[in-house]
Formats: C-alpha cells, sequence, structure tokens
C-alpha cells in the first residue's frame, strides 16, 4: 500500500519527489551572497520583482572605471536546471554571471523563476515573462525602479541567454517579445541557447527552423547563437546544422 513518504521519482543527487507532494533538492541550499567579487571587480545584488510570486533576479554590474558615464549591453540570464531545481544564487551561476559580466562588459540580470513540480509550467514562462518586462520598463526614462539598469543599461543591445531549461526560457521570452512586444519600444537584440533542453515525450531535435517550431520571424534580423556540445545526451537527430 502507497504511503506519503512514497517515493515517486527521484533524480540523484539532485532531487527526489514524494507522494505527499515533498521535494527534497540536495544542492539548491548551497548558495552565496550577492557581493563585489574580488577576482573580476563585478558586483552584484539582489531584487524582488514580484512579492506575491517570490520572483526575483540577481543583478550585475563589471568594474565601470572611467566608463561610469557610458551605457553597456543589458543580458537578462535564465538559469537551467530541467526547470525543477537550480536558482541564480548557486556558486555555478553566479560565478558564471561574474566571468562573463567582467568578460562581455555587460550589465546581467539572472532571473530567479519557480520551480516545478510545486509550480509546473508555465509559471516559469509566466514568471520570466514579468521578469523580462520589468527589465524593460527601465528603458527611456522608464518607471523602473533599478538605478543600475536605469543608469547603465542599453536598452538597444538586449541580449537573452541560458543553460538548459533555461535556454528553452529564453526561445520563449524571445518569441513572446517578438509577438507581443516588449514596454517603451524595448526589443531583443540576440539570444544565446547554452545545451538547450527541449525534451517531450518523444525525442525533440534542437532545431529552431523544423517544421512546427515557432516562427523566429518575429525577432526580424537578430542573431542566434546555439551552442550544443556533441555528446550531450539532449542532443537528438542528425539535422542539426550551423550557419553563418
Amino acid at each position: 500500500m502507497a504511503t506519503e513518504d512514497e517515493i515517486i521519482f527521484e533524480l540523484l543527487p539532485l532531487i527526489r519527489i514524494y507522494k505527499s507532494g515533498r521535494v527534497e533538492r540536495y544542492q539548491d541550499n548551497e548558495t552565496v551572497p550577492a557581493s563585489v567579487d574580488p577576482a573580476t571587480g563585478v558586483s552584484s545584488k539582489d531584487v524582488v520583482i514580484a512579492a506575491d510570486t517570490g520572483v526575483s533576479a540577481r543583478l550585475y554590474v563589471p568594474g565601470l572605471g572611467s566608463d561610469s558615464q557610458r551605457r553597456i549591453p543589458v543580458l537578462v540570464y535564465y538559469h537551467g536546471g530541467a526547470f525543477c531545481i537550480g536558482n541564480p544564487f548557486m556558486p555555478i551561476f553566479h560565478n558564471y554571471l561574474n566571468s562573463l559580466v567582467a568578460r562581455a562588459h555587460v550589465v546581467a540580470v539572472s532571473i530567479n523563476y519557480r520551480l516545478a513540480p510545486e509550480h509546473p509550467i508555465p509559471a516559469a514562462y509566466d514568471d520570466s515573462w514579468k521578469a523580462l518586462r520589468w527589465v524593460a520598463s527601465h528603458a527611456n526614462g522608464g518607471p523602473g525602479p533599478d538605478r543600475w539598469l536605469a543608469d547603465h543599461a542599453d536598452f538597444d543591445r538586449l541580449f537573452l541567454a541560458g543553460d538548459s531549461a533555461g535556454a528553452n526560457i529564453a526561445h520563449h521570452m524571445a518569441m513572446r517579445a517578438g509577438a507581443e512586444g516588449l514596454e517603451r519600444g524595448v526589443g531583443v537584440h540576440g539570444v544565446v541557447l547554452v545545451h538547450p533542453y527541449f525534451l517531450g515525450s518523444e525525442p525533440v531535435e534542437i532545431n529552431p527552423l523544423a517544421d512546427g517550431a515557432p516562427s523566429l520571424a518575429g525577432m526580424g534580423r537578430k542573431r542566434v547563437l546555439v551552442c550544443v556540445a556533441v555528446e550531450d545526451v539532449l542532443r537528438t537527430g542528425e539535422g542539426l546544422t550551423a550557419t553563418g
């Protein structure tokens, strides 16, 4: 006879889900605070975007020095984790964003969206869209409250990026932005999909031009970079080709 302590799914050492609905995540509790990174000079801070749902973000700015008055590109980043684990505050994502911001010289916003199974999809998409609209609200003297974005972000150079499930989210956000538009005339300049997680009950080719895939036409003549490892278990089919 099934009990409330019966395990209905586990992927160790990452997550275990019980029949009662209890979820144990074994790595998400390892977090690091926002700070000034001594290795890169990048500063970070945490902000609340939607108190009712708990959507938040960690913001990053590089050491600007004499360029403090110059606007720089803005990157909205969505972390990976199969939609059910991960957050921007974990060392793996925090350290990566510090390095990326320093090398690319961008303002970055790393989104903390709600996770399944407690919050099934489309919660992650809804949260991510709300966060992207919040970022765009800082453009052109808009009402957005954060001074880092208002003072330093160049919204003519807005990029979306993510890894694994986060790449899936970045793809959906780019499509939605193209179809619906963002606040204050902001558009998406480019998208980076790192080891994108497109998976269903049947194998799904990582091919945004495949029949039935959402149209990229809404992005206009913008750029999309897709990075897929040769031995990635999520890479299916032989139809993926690199184009300039």
